[in-house]
């Protein structure tokens, strides 16, 4: 049975995911830490009793979390529109899936979600969907010409033009690159300002979410997504008292996907 087929059926798939933050430059910072993530497909996920969509639960997954402006998203038809726009034909053998980290007790943040087309056990398409701490959004859309599968070794690239840290300017280009395995996920985004930017990476390996694996996941990483974003405030004073430049939040883009 292939990833798309197992989400389909209503799977959902944990992911305790390795992720690593370094930053390029004069001012040097990084940081590794798990996160726990989840991959379902939206319209199909059932999962174990200790997790719901668009009802509370210990973990829980909302369609107003994602799919257009934040807090009142529209799902997974949002993203199949925006596909739909720049040119992707659905098939009746392809589903969107999302990765993110689910909510806790209700409680919910996450720095960035992704929208994915598969197609068997490849990816044609990914929409990267960024938060920041300030309560915007903007997403970028990632494909190839023609939408063939996207493989370990493709770049797509895309110019930076949303707020995401106050220590860093809006400028620049990012890089995604994504491995999609049926037992694993890896992706990485490189931020390349001149000699400055960033390099974030996470990856883990592909389990089904049983009740005994939430359990654990939420013991072992209490909090859920608010300890992420106790992380990155953490992580934000510590770039302050290295001398870090505070830059004021500009207005959002125009556009809420580019």
């Amino acid at each position: 049975m292939t990833l798309t087929d197992r989400l389909v059926c209503g799977e959902v798939l944990h992911m305790a995911a390795n992720v690593t933050h370094a930053r390029r430059g004069r001012l040097r910072h990084a940081f590794r830490y798990g996160v726990d993530y989840l991959l379902l497909a939206p319209d199909h996920a059932q999962g174990p009793r200790l997790f719901s969509r668009d009802r509370f639960n210990l973990l829980s997954c909302h369609s107003r979390d994602h799919g257009g402006l934040r807090g009142s998203g529209q799902g997974s038809a949002w993203a199949w529109a925006q596909l739909a726009q720049a040119g992707l034909k659905r098939r009746p053998d392809m589903a969107m899936a999302l990765l993110t980290q689910p909510r806790l007790l209700g409680r919910w943040f996450t720095p960035v979600s992704f929208w994915m087309v598969l197609q068997g056990d490849r990816m044609v398409a990914a929409i990267a969907e960024v938060n920041n701490t300030f309560g915007q959004r903007h997403s970028y859309l990632c494909h190839l010409p023609g939408f063939v599968a996207i493989g370990p070794s493709d770049t797509i690239t895309a110019a930076k033009a949303f707020h995401v840290s106050p220590f860093q300017d809006v400028s620049g280009d990012y890089r995604f690159n994504f491995a999609v395995a049926p037992d694993r996920l890896a992706i990485r985004i490189s931020q390349i300002d001149g000699p400055n930017g960033l390099d974030a990476a996470m990856s883990g390996a592909l389990v089904p979410l049983t009740n005994r694996r939430a359990l654990w996941s939420c013991l072992r990483r209490p909090g859920g997504s608010l300890r992420v974003l106790a992380l990155i405030y953490w992580n934000a004073l510590r770039l302050k008292l290295k001398g870090a430049a505070y830059r004021p939040l500009p207005a959002p883009p125009d556009q809420e996907i580019s």
